[in-house]
């Protein structure tokens, strides 16, 4: 890669709260030669907060591929370039993906300057599990749609995320309970980091309930997160063959032993080699002591 060539910075802004901007994101804006955008009006808004003096391009799903070609030109002959979203980390539900790809494709060096994510926010406080989870971004826009998406997800056991405005988080709400369980936890963020900050975990007809008597639970941006389906395991079952090699070992072994040797003669769990013959001494007390 050429030392000649400049840089392109992924750079994530505020979702609310502008304490939250890093001091490395301000110096990156401070420094680059261009800045794209996909709302310069509001991205000028929190450069003049910060007193930074950036040159804007307008970088939207319209233009996308026209700008970024001519944003890689500039990269190419040395200019660095940072891309911004108009809140949070960009690329996520926002423009900017054939930019980063075009720096790629063409050896450019892509840097990430990380910061807010309102997907990230609020799963670190929605109290469900986040080893694992699905982003959806946004869903269907009509009802009908979003039902059959729904009933997709239904027996999905994976925390699963998307992203809703104010004018259809109600009807969102309506539909998912069209085919989800009253007792599904639903977790509702709205307003992260802002003044009215609301984050709420309840069961799928609390929430609904909810939203439907608050007005202020229709305002603003939200993210909801909808808990995975439990699936109840079933206890595995022994074979005859296997119960009988078990009985035998357990005439000269402790049932810790008895179970050991069992799984490891006919392949099976210890674990249920070890309930069973648990239960087999129960019974055999039961039938001594009568």
């Amino acid at each position: 890669m050429s030392n000649e060539h400049g840089r392109l910075y992924v750079v994530a802004t505020p979702i609310g709260n502008l304490a939250d901007f890093s001091f490395r994101a301000v110096e990156v804006l401070k420094e680059v030669d261009w800045i794209a955008a996909e709302d310069t009006r509001h991205v000028r808004m929190l450069l003049h907060h910060y007193g930074i003096a950036g040159k804007l391009v307008a970088l939207h799903q319209h233009n996308e591929d026209k700008a970024s070609a001519g944003l890689i030109d500039k990269i190419k002959q040395g200019l660095n370039v940072a891309l911004v979203s108009d809140a949070g980390t960009p690329l996520l539900s926002d423009p900017g993906m054939p930019l980063v790809r075009m720096a790629r494709d063409a050896g450019l060096c892509v840097s990430p300057v990380p910061g807010a994510c309102a997907l990230i926010a609020a799963l670190s406080v929605a109290g469900l599990p986040v080893s694992r989870f699905i982003f959806e971004v946004f869903l269907p826009r009509t009802s009908s749609a979003r039902i059959a998406f729904f009933t997709e997800r239904l027996s999905c056991e994976t925390t699963w995320v998307f992203y809703e405005s104010s004018h259809r988080i109600l009807a969102t709400l309506q539909d998912m309970a069209e085919v989800f369980p009253a007792e599904r936890q639903v977790v509702v963020a709205r307003e992260l980091t802002k003044l009215h900050e609301t984050i709420v975990k309840s069961r799928l007809d609390e929430m609904l309930e909810r939203v439907s008597q608050d007005d202020n639970m229709r305002k603003g941006e939200f993210v909801v997160i909808v808990e995975g389906a439990v699936v109840e395991k079933k206890n595995e079952e022994l074979t005859e063959d296997q119960l009988s090699v078990l009985k035998v070992l357990l005439r000269e072994c402790s049932i810790k032993t008895a179970a050991a040797l069992a799984a490891e003669i006919t392949g099976g769990r210890k674990k249920t080699f070890y309930q069973a013959a648990l239960e087999m001494s129960e019974k055999d007390k039961g039938k001594k002591s009568v």
